[in-house]
């Protein structure tokens, strides 16, 4: 994502009332957004919900956000944020079904230092990976989070499980040397 398309979209939807750009601001960020939920709710479904609402919220004031110095980090904070606070709608929601209960131990037993250095420190990931090629940041995504065998990530891409390898060797060197600096 850059700063410049970005802006281009926050000014069309102002300027506008474009949902034209509305949606390619959605297309622009969603993945970035989504990553960031889901690392706090640990569940699918829980972080599209929360990253549509972010999104609703956004285009509702779609004519401030102009004025927001860096937009990354803000819609970074109101997905956290909003995230935070669903899982504590969560955990205060009686069991209707029996199932598990909601795990609230990821923030426990951390200093809240320890917890800030996590948060940027994820951030600082989320970005990195956002810079990524897109084939290498795709085959990492899929065998790195969501966990899929280098043959399976190698069929649905149309390519070797050799290339595969070599992706995500490339991804994990520049993740790397991103998050050391």
């Amino acid at each position: 994502m850059t700063e410049q398309e970005v802006r281009r979209y926050l000014r069309q939807m102002k300027e506008e009332d474009s949902e034209r750009a509305f949606h390619g601001f959605y297309n622009l960020t969603y993945d970035r957004l989504f990553r960031i939920a889901y690392y706090y709710l640990k569940r699918e479904e829980w972080a599209q919900e929360v990253v549509l609402d972010v999104f609703m919220k956004l285009w509702e004031m779609r004519d401030r956000l102009l004025a927001v110095d860096n937009i990354e980090d803000y819609c970074f904070v109101m997905v956290k944020n909003a995230s935070l606070n669903y899982l504590e709608k969560e955990e205060r929601r009686p069991d209707a079904d029996g199932g598990e209960a909601v795990d609230m131990e990821a923030g426990m037993g951390c200093s809240p230092e320890e917890e800030m250095i996590g948060e940027e420190l994820f951030a600082r990931y989320v970005k990195a990976l956002d810079r990524l090629p897109e084939r290498c940041r795709e085959v990492f995504i899929r065998v790195r989070e969501e966990k899929q065998s280098y043959a399976q990530v190698a069929e649905e891409l149309g390519i070797s499980v050799k290339t595969v390898d070599a992706q995500l060797q490339k991804a994990v060197k520049r993740l790397m040397v991103a998050l050391e600096g």
